[in-house]
């Protein structure tokens, strides 16, 4: 997507900001930095599906970024919440018929794409829909500090209230592509229809709320066949609310994957004319286990605490905001406490490493943790008394790992 980068954002020139060395280092070396896998920002990642799908519709201003894609006339998107890659291919039996297409992930590479940094729904939805990678868009993250107030703000449920437009400035691609004669819908729950998360990611065009999965999918089909050059988008959140609480090991979540799987095949065999049908995902996840091991409780640790105004984030992808002039001390503490489970890094260092994307609006800097700390193992930063139900979710998402980031990109034609 052919935005400008604003002159004064932060990029990868920006060096990065190395921590004084402990006089005593009582743990093993912390997880190389370089050592993260990272985004296909450009040429793999949610943020380019939009784009590359609106520049085969010869919308103006858009790039195709993923190569291995066919241009049609009219495009939908399934994105169903958390459906990773590596789910997806454990559980065959499950989803007979998404199993089917996964040959042909990704214009028949048979490979997925990735989320973004964090892999979590606010942020994965706002690169969907404005097709730009978070350090652009602005929502880095499940909570993260206002530098306007100084206070977490929660990205997902949009509280503290705070004005969308500036926090979230860019077009998004359904309204470039509904301005350029593309009939452009989204198909989803109600709930969604009116909330900040929808205006500043998935606006433009005509919304239509439907209940029950079965009626979105059929009318995603007649929203599809509603215009020569469609692009419609449709969302199911189940099988995410069943990971979280039951676990991605669970019978009630394998019994979701069963109706996402129908789902899925019920759309495409309604699909129209030259339409092209992508099956996609937020984010991945992963079971974590309840015990002091994997569960470590910031509300208990007086090492992880010291120094920090603000815990942002979520357990697996965590936002630290020390408080001023205590930035080093509390780098230096995480990594030496938890380098050897997270990727643990400075604000400069996760911008200089390319986490957020290949730049950071400046509006966006100051969002991102003074510590970003990203998990490596199946283990989790929870937050007891702050945080008790998601401290309390069996299945968690966020970091870097494959298990979250790997995402499918499944394609049907007509």
């Amino acid at each position: 997507m052919s935005h400008p980068s604003p002159s004064t954002a932060h990029g990868r020139e920006r060096s990065a900001l190395t921590p004084p060395a402990p006089a005593h280092w009582d743990h093993p070396e912390p997880l190389a930095l370089g050592s993260a896998p990272l985004p296909e920002y450009g040429s793999g990642s949610l943020a380019d599906l939009l784009p590359t799908l609106a520049a085969g519709m010869a919308v103006p201003g858009m790039t195709a970024a993923i190569m291995e894609l066919t241009a049609a006339d009219r495009n939908c998107v399934f994105l169903i919440d958390g459906l990773g890659w590596e789910q997806l291919k454990a559980h065959p039996d499950e989803a007979p018929f998404m199993a089917s297409l996964l040959a042909g992930s990704r214009g028949g590479t048979g490979r997925p794409i990735t989320a973004g940094y964090p892999a979590t729904t606010a942020t994965s939805l706002a690169s969907v829909g404005t097709g730009l990678p978070p350090g652009a868009h602005g929502l880095p993250g499940y909570t993260v500090r206002n530098p306007e107030t100084g206070q977490l703000m929660n990205q997902l449920r949009w509280h503290p209230y705070t004005e969308p437009g500036p926090w979230q400035p860019y077009p998004t691609v359904f309204q470039l592509a509904a301005k350029a004669g593309v009939h452009a819908a989204q198909v989803s729950s109600p709930t969604f229809a009116n909330t900040p998360l929808t205006k500043v990611a998935l606006s433009g065009g005509t919304f239509h709320g439907r209940l029950t999965g079965e009626e979105r999918m059929d009318f995603a089909a007649e929203q599809l066949a509603a215009g020569d050059r469609s692009l419609v988008y449709t969302y199911y959140a189940e099988l995410d609310s069943a990971g979280h609480r039951y676990g991605v090991a669970s019978d009630t979540w394998r019994g979701q994957l069963m109706c996402v799987d129908r789902l899925v095949q019920r759309l495409a065999e309604q699909l129209p004319p030259r339409t092209a049908l992508y099956v996609t995902a937020d984010h991945g996840m992963v079971d974590v286990p309840f015990d002091e091991q994997h569960r470590i409780d910031f509300d208990e640790d007086w090492e992880l605490r010291a120094g920090v105004a603000l815990l942002g984030g979520e357990g697996r992808a965590r936002h630290v905001y020390a408080v001023p002039g205590a930035e080093n001390d509390v780098l230096t503490c995480w990594r030496e406490v938890l380098g050897e489970q997270f990727w643990v890094a400075s604000r400069d260092e996760a911008i200089e490493a390319g986490w957020f994307g290949p730049h950071i609006d400046e509006r966006v800097y100051a969002r991102i943790g003074d510590v970003v700390a990203a998990a490596h193992d199946d283990v989790l930063i929870i937050a007891s008394e702050r945080e008790p139900k998601e401290s309390a979710m069996v299945g968690n998402h966020g970091s870097l790992t494959p298990a979250e980031q790997l995402v499918p990109l499944l394609e049907v034609r007509s």
